[in-house]
């Protein structure tokens, strides 16, 4: 390996013995930093304010997964509507892989939530109680006197607080606020399960923005290895354009051959995860744009042009190229094109009252009379809306006749119902061993639906 690639060998946060190097970034500024501000207080809105907002009863949101329950935009979603959430996953991860093969890991800079609650939040209230990165290194390398005693603990009280409030955020996202709200007033002995989950998950997410931090998107995230197979010379990325800054070199009015970078190392110093971009692309770069704010400030005190570390491709900077769609880009968009059109349809046929009726296992036909054949169903329903549906049953499909056992069937608001009855067919309908019969779902004579089963019967002569 060339000297210059020498630094992909290793970890920036890792030292020469394998142990970790605690990353002390520099508080950013500049025009990205404040839109990244701006983008961030509304992430920030909307995640601690979608699980109170109701829209007809019901929440806007609302992951149920014990009860494999889900609400999105008011719509529900039950165990049957899965395969639209499996073809909506498929979508999500080409639409990354489209996204990544364009603009890099934008993605992780802009929206993750690891980097806005890590560098919008933790980190400033870090900012605030221990100072910029110099203060917070002399503190941790200062005795436990009284100053770094009520920092640190104040810090670690704030962080602890924050996690706790995340974390039953999250659950209100499961459970929903109103059963968040029962629990939080209840006893303690008649949630104690519930109890011990938030206050583990609380301590999972202390524990990750406290002290695991950048290690999160460098070690255990999937996506920086990712986007090392999507990236290609046309990818946009935060990059260095190492034409105009190299030949590297201290800051000098007189002129020189050097290039634009003076070798400040503030690219360096504001980076949260401790690379260095003019190293070129690397795993640990989350895109945050730190670094082209900093050298943007150290370019206008110099009198350069800004724009050194901006975004840009590999072939932008090499071979001055513009963004290109190219066959690989135009290929993946057809295809997520095809899957969003496939979802949506979905999404619009969706019936209302879903379900499935199933012929009673080990059972065949009993014969009444000398005339008729009777076959015995189970039907499962689930209401989605929010009032509840008596549910008449119809043959649709030749002669014959339902004969419902017990109770006529109602499902209720938002629940799941079940019913037994006879499917009655005279013997001269029977011309096959199993015949399909279509049998609709009516509510006060409105057809709502519809379900396909088999009828067993003799053959007639």
């Amino acid at each position: 390996m060339e000297e210059h690639e020498i630094f992909r060998d290793h970890l920036a946060t890792i030292d020469e013995k394998g142990k970790r190097k605690w990353i002390y970034a520099k508080q950013p500024s500049g025009r990205l930093y404040t839109a990244r501000t701006v983008l961030s207080a509304c992430y920030f809105l909307l995640f601690f304010s979608l699980p109170f907002i109701h829209i007809g009863g019901r929440p806007l949101f609302l992951f149920n997964v014990t009860e494999g329950r889900f609400i999105l935009f008011g719509a529900v979603f039950w165990p049957q509507d899965f395969f639209i959430f499996g073809l909506a996953m498929v979508a999500f991860i080409l639409f990354i892989v489209l996204f990544t093969m364009a603009f890099g890991r934008i993605f992780c800079g802009w929206i993750c939530p690891q980097t806005i609650f890590m560098e919008m939040l933790f980190r400033r209230i870090e900012y605030w109680i221990e100072g910029d990165a110099a203060k917070q290194r002399m503190l941790n390398r200062a005795p436990w006197d009284t100053e770094k005693i009520v920092k640190k603990t104040g810090k670690h009280a704030l962080f602890f607080l924050l996690s706790v409030i995340i974390a039953n955020t999250f659950l209100a996202y499961v459970i929903g606020t109103r059963e968040l709200q029962t629990i939080m007033a209840d006893p303690l002995s008649t949630h104690a399960a519930g109890f011990i989950a938030m206050i583990g998950f609380s301590f999972v997410f202390y524990a990750v923005f406290a002290f695991f931090r950048e290690q999160v998107c460098t070690v255990v995230c999937p996506y920086g290895r990712l986007q090392s197979v999507l990236l290609d010379k046309n990818s946009v990325v935060v990059a260095y354009d190492y034409e105009r800054g190299e030949p590297r070199g201290k800051f000098k009015k007189e002129a020189n051959d050097l290039g634009d970078c003076i070798d400040c190392m503030q690219c360096v110093n504001v980076c949260p995860t401790g690379i260095d971009i003019r190293n070129g692309t690397q795993l640990e770069c989350v895109n945050c744009t730190a670094c082209i704010d900093a050298c943007n400030y150290m370019m206008d005190k110099v009198g350069r042009p800004q724009g050194l570390i901006r975004y840009a491709s590999e072939n932008g900077i090499a071979q001055k190229q513009p963004l290109r769609f190219t066959g690989r880009l135009k290929v993946y968009t057809v295809i997520l094109t095809l899957i969003v059109t496939a979802i949506t349809f979905l999404l619009i046929s969706r019936k209302p009252v879903d379900g499935s009726i199933l012929r009673t296992a080990g059972m065949l036909y009993q014969e009444r009379g000398k005339d008729s054949v009777t076959n015995l169903y189970r039907i499962k329903l689930v209401n989605k809306t929010l009032q509840d549906v008596p549910v008449e049953l119809r043959i649709e499909s030749g002669a014959g006749k339902i004969e419902v056992v017990g109770m006529p069937i109602h499902v209720k608001a938002e629940a799941q119902g079940e019913g037994t009855f006879f499917i009655v067919l005279p013997r001269t309908a029977i011309e096959k061993r199993k015949s399909v019969l279509k049998v609709g779902l009516y509510e006060n004579g409105k057809r709502i639906g519809g379900k396909s089963t088999t009828f067993l019967g003799p053959v007639s002569q």
